[in-house]
């Protein structure tokens, strides 16, 4: 029993709006996972680290202009108590100032004991919680959100589902997007016509051979032309992979 309990991952939320919490991530696959123990969650409520009758979390931007920010004082408070609870676990602040998350950092965090997750509101940060208190800085998407929490919903879904037994079929997470540096190949069902357009006849043709290199074709294709940023970097990847190879062939002749 207490080794199972061990291997869940735990999720940490700090944030202004618990009620949030799971949100989603109670429904389908997540809440089952969530029901069976797999995962689990708890919310910190940012404003009982207030040390003010106000309970004030935030406070005008150094230097004037729009909006509030939050105050470093106040985070660090309610992010020590968060690694009190999971020591282990990263702790990740969802901003759009922050690194680009990617489907590698999400299996990386999925393999790991659990994430703590600091949602923000109002202007953002105040600046020196990231340094002062070790915190990675991840972004979603180049938008601009009403607050972290559905960012975080996000992340959280993209690594619960990645889980020992959350999703069922063990090769449903292997041929996603981004699972090979390339977006996914397009999907067909039945009926075969509809609205006079058909199914490719490859996908129709049982010659399993014939439908990956077709699958990989289009992967390529719609990779190389939605995402010329993806593609540059499979590219490359690509490129080095293939001249380590050609090293190695080289050192065993020589």
């Amino acid at each position: 029993m207490g080794f199972a309990a061990a291997m869940t991952f735990a999720a940490t939320v700090l944030t202004l709006y618990p009620d949030m919490f799971p949100g989603p991530l109670g429904i389908s696959l997540a809440g089952r996972g969530l029901a069976e123990g797999k995962w689990s969650i708890e919310t910190v409520q940012i404003r009982d680290f207030a040390r003010d009758k106000h309970r004030t979390v935030d406070d005008t931007p150094a230097g004037g202009g729009a909006g509030m920010v939050l105050k470093a004082d106040v985070l660090a408070a309610a992010i020590d108590h968060a690694r009190s609870l999971s020591p282990e676990a990263p702790v990740i602040a969802m901003t759009p100032r922050g690194r680009p998350i990617s489907q590698a950092r999400v299996r990386e965090l999925a393999a790991g004991p659990g994430v703590t997750i600091l949602c923000g509101r109002f202007e953002g940060f105040d600046e020196r919680i990231f340094e002062g208190r070790n915190v990675e800085q991840v972004s979603v998407g180049d938008i601009v959100l009403s607050g972290g929490e559905p960012a975080a919903l996000m992340l959280l879904d993209a690594c619960i589902r990645l889980l020992p037994g959350v999703m069922g079929a063990a090769s449903s997470g292997a041929e996603e997007s981004f699972e090979d540096g390339l977006l996914e190949y397009p999907h067909y069902t039945r009926p075969t016509e509809w609205e006079g357009r058909t199914i490719p006849e490859v996908l129709r043709s049982g010659d399993h051979a014939k439908i990956a290199a077709w699958r990989k074709q289009k992967a390529e294709e719609d990779t190389r032309l939605r995402r010329p940023d993806l593609w540059e970097r499979h590219r490359g990847a690509r490129d080095q992979s293939a001249s380590g190879a050609r090293h190695k062939d080289e050192d065993l002749g020589s």
